[in-house]
């Protein structure tokens, strides 16, 4: 695992994005050398190399908007090939575009196609034998788990779902009684050194029920001096889900804790960057705004913009403005209630600027106010905090830091109205908090592009 934007990131997923960089650049290379151009010249001399870097650029992005890089499972090569053509079709769509209006920018017309009909045919067939090969390969991390505790059944069942993390579960060693784990019991707890005698393990994950006067300490401290690593159930449930195990956390490790944040220093660069932000977004959506404005208003009575008390830093309310995107007094009949899928409070209009993100444009403002920043924990009703501050433990401790437009929690769960959703998206908000940085900011609003683009989330 690579640790890159405060996110940790597998190792076969770098490397899968670098080759592909390279094979696509390759791609076009050899187009260059099949049609007999002087290589050094045309990209050097006559300055032609940034184009490849264009082109390859857009390829790349485009497979990432794909989520080719986020699951590399290959569900079927029909529509792996498809995607491949989707991305290559795009990158051409967008250089054409741009040589429309600057003609220097384009490449040879039979460059274009030697190349692209190379990176059609070889990137899936490299896609294909990466993983089969490669990935398969690259899973040399050996897991042992120790212990009967149920956040172990959420690391093995998102650690079988993916093969790219490089973990192999050997199997668990039980307290008492062997559960209902889909994997082989190897022994008791009072059996771990025989255990890993005979299975080699490189990692042991702990997740027991209680630990008080059964954690076997002496055959572990053994065990880690002779080079294997041993952690926490929680700290893997962390790495590989990119989000705290809420039902884990004890006060005391929040309390003692040196890596949880918001560090004084992070929130105030943060504070910086998001007005800068929110003046800049302001200026460039101001004609987006101005007809959507104009569409809200003829679409149905009422106001344009709807404002609405939130809960922000501390507990603080404030009023949080958006485009309208429902009937007038839509909620008299039914009281505070979310959002639902097919919400027949909803007006037509609304369904449209909602799905594209439109309706949230105006809280540009609230940035540059001060009352929200570009990136935090959702800010959510004062009624539905005090509901599920009565719920779910340490709720309240994500108004630790301002809430966001974006954040954590929208680019990797679900919109949904449950209180599980709820308790999820939590364990988002504290991965958040606790590694609250620039990178990560930049990190979540590159992704925001994403998920704004193909129209995910949004109700």
């Amino acid at each position: 695992m690579i640790r890159l934007f405060r996110v940790f990131i597998p190792t076969s997923v770098v490397a899968l994005l670098l080759s592909e960089i390279v094979l696509v650049l390759a791609c076009y290379t050899a187009a260059i050398l099949i049609l007999g151009i002087d290589l050094q010249f045309y990209l050097f001399e006559e300055n032609n190399y940034w184009k490849l870097l264009v082109i390859t650029g857009l390829i790349i992005l485009v497979l990432y908007f794909q989520d080719l890089y986020a699951d590399l499972r290959i569900v079927s090569r029909i529509l792996l090939v498809q995607q491949v053509c989707l991305a290559v079709g795009c990158a051409l769509l967008t250089m054409a575009f741009v040589g429309y209006l600057r003609p220097d920018f384009l490449l040879g017309r039979w460059l274009m196609i030697l190349g692209s009909s190379t990176v059609i045919v070889l990137l899936p067939l490299w896609r294909m034998a990466y993983w089969r090969y490669v990935v398969a390969g690259l899973r040399g991390e050996r897991v042992l788990l120790l212990g009967n505790a149920s956040i172990l059944a959420d690391v093995i069942s998102h650690l079988g779902d993916r093969p790219e993390l490089g973990y192999s579960l050997l199997g668990y060693v039980c307290e008492e009684t062997p559960c209902d784990f889909p994997l082989p019991c190897l022994g008791r707890i009072s059996d771990i050194r025989n255990v890993c005698e005979e299975y080699k393990p490189t990692r042991i994950v702990v997740g027991m029920a209680e630990r008080r006067n059964r954690l076997p300490v002496h055959e572990l401290l053994d065990i880690r001096f002779s080079g294997v690593m041993i952690e926490d159930a929680a700290d893997t449930y962390e790495m590989a889900m990119h989000r705290v195990c809420s039902s884990k956390i004890q006060p005391s490790q929040l309390i003692f804790s040196t890596q949880l944040g918001p560090r004084a220093q992070a929130l105030m660069i943060q504070n910086v960057y998001s007005i800068a932000i929110g003046i800049v977004g302001i200026v460039l959506t101001s004609p987006l705004m101005l007809l959507t404005a104009i569409a809200v208003k003829l679409s149905s009575p009422g106001p344009v913009l709807y404002r609405q008390r939130r809960v922000g830093l501390n507990g603080r309310a404030f009023t949080l403005y958006k485009f309208r995107s429902m009937y007038v007094d839509a909620e008299k009949r039914t009281g505070p209630v979310w959002a639902k899928v097919d919400d027949p409070r909803i007006t037509p209009v609304g369904r449209w600027i909602r799905r594209l993100r439109l309706d949230e444009l105006p809280q540009f403002w609230n940035v540059v106010k001060g009352d929200m920043v570009i990136v935090g924990p959702r800010p959510e009703r004062p009624v539905f905090v005090e509901a599920l501050a009565a719920q779910i433990p340490y709720y309240r401790q994500r108004l630790a830091v301002k809430p966001g437009i974006t954040g954590w929690a929208q680019i990797n769960h679900k919109y949904g109205d449950t209180e599980l959703d709820a308790m999820i998206k939590l364990e988002y908000d504290l991965y958040y908090i606790k590694h609250l940085a620039p990178a990560l900011d930049f990190y979540i609003i590159f992704h925001t592009l994403k998920v704004m683009l193909l129209s995910r989330g949004a109700q």
